[in-house]
């Protein structure tokens, strides 16, 4: 009996993911041939990807060349602005239909990433699980659909906020309060605990770009 395989995933998936860890980043030019042999698939699939990552603006125009797209102050500022209504609902919905399994999956989520500490970009991988479990945890697959579309911009942001000197442990401590209100099934406090973990990272972002600007 021949071992099933994987299914294959597609030159999309392959370079949305790409993006996502930071192999491509904001400004970095994305060349057909080059994709087509880093990834093991035919051009005719990659160039369909990039025309249908360009219609989603996760790439831009550079005259001939198509880039990671970047964004600006006040694209930023509209992204966490929908971010945090969609992830409170998100969290709201999970305080109501969570099940037990799903809690102590979140709980022990922040414990193991306790030892990521060190590690911004390993614990900003693991932030993302954090926050796609909870989304499951709503137990509403258009919400699920509509916060999947909306963290592929994330990865449009170049770096991660968790690389500010103690955010990690802030986030994480915050994580924990979002989990607290879920298990005890209070909606309105898991609401108010997610949407103000998402300012608290707005706000470090904000830090972060003005820094750079000196």
């Amino acid at each position: 009996m021949k071992e099933a395989r994987p299914p294959a995933r597609d030159a999309y998936t392959l370079i949305l993911e790409a993006i996502d860890h930071g192999v491509y980043r904001p400004g970095d030019r994305l060349v057909e041939s080059e994709l087509a042999e880093r990834f093991g698939v035919s051009r005719t699939p990659v160039r369909e990807a990039l025309q249908r990552l360009e219609t989603q603006s996760m790439l831009t125009r550079d005259g001939r060349s198509l880039i990671v797209a970047s964004l600006d102050h006040n694209q930023r500022a509209e992204l966490y602005a929908v971010r945090s209504e969609l992830e409170g609902l998100a969290a709201r919905l999970a305080a109501r239909h969570a099940t037990e399994e799903e809690v102590r999956v979140l709980r022990a989520m922040v414990e193991e990433d306790r030892a990521l500490l060190d590690d911004p970009d390993a614990l900003a991988r693991a932030n993302r699980r954090f926050h796609r479990q909870i989304h499951l945890a709503s137990h509403n697959r258009f919400l699920v659909q509509q916060l999947d579309l909306l963290h592929r911009s994330m990865a449009l942001l170049a770096t991660t906020s968790l690389a500010a000197e103690g955010r990690g442990p802030a986030a994480l401590a915050e994580h924990a309060a979002i989990v607290d209100a879920i298990a005890a099934g209070d909606g309105e406090a898991a609401n108010r605990a997610l949407r103000t973990h998402i300012s608290h990272a707005f706000e470090t972002r904000l830090k972060l770009d003005a820094a750079a600007v000196r």
